[in-house]
């Protein structure tokens, strides 16, 4: 009587979604979720706030930030450095540059070595994990044992490794060394996702029919795995972060004291810590709260778009 009743209630729910259009998408229910989540909504809100800051950081910024000011290097010495005053926030860094304009215009190198490293890295990485899905074979093999050789080494000794490559520093090197090390990420991820979508049913019963192999990858397979690649791509701007902070910090980004960067900054800033350790308060905090936000956003999109999830 209870297996009767239960195989009713089944029925009456499939009736109810007939009538009613049907279900909703994975996209429009992870969405829904997502927007009932505190967590989710403090990733967005963090991540959206330092998107706006970094694009609008050059108009924000109340002061020059590559400008010394007069009235802050005359306080100006090895064991004093100004604070607060009128028209300076934050007072001076170092160097005599207004400290709080310095650390808005940071935001926006942050962001173009965060995004620039995880699209390159998402590109090259689809790449390889595309080709290895796809044809198999001794590809694959090849592929993937290179890709095993990168994921043995820890992520920061890769970085620090081939940035000290070469000869002098800057950001594009940064960019590069970052990314790098997220290639055999999301090349991993998209090839296992791959081999999970070639014995799909729908993927066999295209090939049952003759369609072509390039067809059912392009049209069948790598949209279906392409999801939990961009999910993990929010994930790893929060890692590209971190990295690019670290290599600056150890003196292999740019070297160049007047940039405005977080992680430069928080390296500048250590023989400073017992005169006025804000200089290394602030950019580390806010390298800090950037990476929690992207963690959270990107954790809250895996779960929602998780099948298993959904009720």
């Amino acid at each position: 009587m209870t297996g009767s009743k239960l195989l009713q209630r089944k029925k009456d729910r499939i009736d109810s979604l007939a009538e009613s259009g049907g279900g909703t998408s994975l996209a429009k229910d992870a969405f829904k979720r997502m927007s009932q989540s505190p967590v989710a909504i403090t990733g967005a809100v963090i991540v959206v706030l330092f998107i706006l800051l970094a694009a609008l950081s050059p108009v924000l910024a109340p002061k020059d930030p590559f400008l010394r000011y007069g009235e802050l290097q005359e306080g100006l010495r090895p064991d004093s450095i100004p604070g607060s005053m009128p028209g300076f926030l934050l007072g001076s860094d170092q160097n005599g540059y207004d400290f709080f304009s310095r650390l808005l215009v940071g935001s926006q190198q942050t962001l173009i070595v965060g995004v620039f490293a995880t699209l390159i890295g998402l590109v090259v990485g689809m790449l390889i994990g595309g080709l290895a899905g796809a044809l198999g074979g001794w590809v694959d093999t090849l592929l993937m044992r290179m890709t095993d050789i990168m994921l043995s080494i820890p992520s920061l000794l890769l970085a620090i490794s081939i940035a000290a490559l070469f000869l002098q520093g800057n950001q594009t090197t940064l960019i590069f060394a970052v990314a790098t090390v997220t290639v055999p990420i999301f090349a991993r991820l998209l090839r296992g996702a791959m081999l999970a979508q070639r014995s799909s049913d729908h993927v066999l019963a295209a090939t049952a029919l003759g369609v072509k192999k390039s067809t059912i990858v392009f049209r069948h397979i790598l949209p279906n795995s392409v999801g939990p690649v961009i999910v993990q791509a929010t994930l790893t701007l929060a890692t590209t972060i971190l990295d690019a902070a670290a290599l600056s910090f150890l003196g292999l980004g740019d070297p160049d004291p007047s940039r405005a960067e977080w992680g430069l900054m928080l390296a500048n800033a250590q023989r400073y810590l017992d005169v006025k350790p804000e200089l290394a308060f602030y950019p580390a905090i806010a390298i800090i709260i950037i990476a929690l936000g992207f963690t959270l956003l990107g954790e809250s999109l895996r779960e929602s778009l998780d099948p298993k999830n959904r009720r």
